[in-house]
């Protein structure tokens, strides 16, 4: 059970805190919900209290977690599917798995082959969409700026 305040991660949202916990009604079922701000694009959202085991929500991540999500971008691109579909549904199944390591090396990956050749529109999204919840995450457990946390991931790409 998370309190206010709590720092979280909620996979493919990306990571949040704690602002309330409310009881609301919707169609027909009274539940309980956390509401959490995600503070990159200040949009709330309401996760069912009696679900976060089956969502994957999970706390942020600490100081040595950000070693090694730090590591993870600054090491060798791993290999991929030559498939682009297969390439996109490998990304995307990282991306839900809620793992901030293998989110991470989604957003390393993709840049990485950016450089070498442009990325396909739908590998550009997943790219983005992967890069806001390793900012999301790194801004909370780091306690930086968003200006900072983008520097922090470019910079560990080499």
């Amino acid at each position: 059970m998370f309190n206010i305040g709590d720092k979280i991660s909620y996979p493919v949202h990306g990571a949040g805190v704690i602002e309330a916990i409310e009881e609301k009604e919707i169609l027909g079922e009274l539940r309980r919900y956390y509401i959490m701000r995600i503070p990159l694009n200040n949009m709330k959202v309401m996760i069912p209290t009696d679900n976060v085991e089956e969502i994957g929500i999970r706390p942020v991540i600490g100081e040595e977690e950000m070693q090694e999500v730090l590591a993870i971008l600054a090491s060798e691109m791993t290999k991929m599917p030559q498939n682009w579909n297969r390439r996109y549904r490998a990304n995307m199944e990282r991306i839900k798995s809620g793992d901030i390591y293998e989110v991470a090396a989604v957003v390393r990956n993709l840049i990485l082959r950016d450089r070498e050749k442009t990325l396909s529109t739908g590998e550009r999204k997943i790219l983005n969409n992967a890069k806001q919840i390793l900012l999301s995450e790194i801004i909370l457990a780091a306690d930086i700026t968003e200006e900072e946390a983008i520097e922090t991931i470019e910079n560990a790409v080499k």
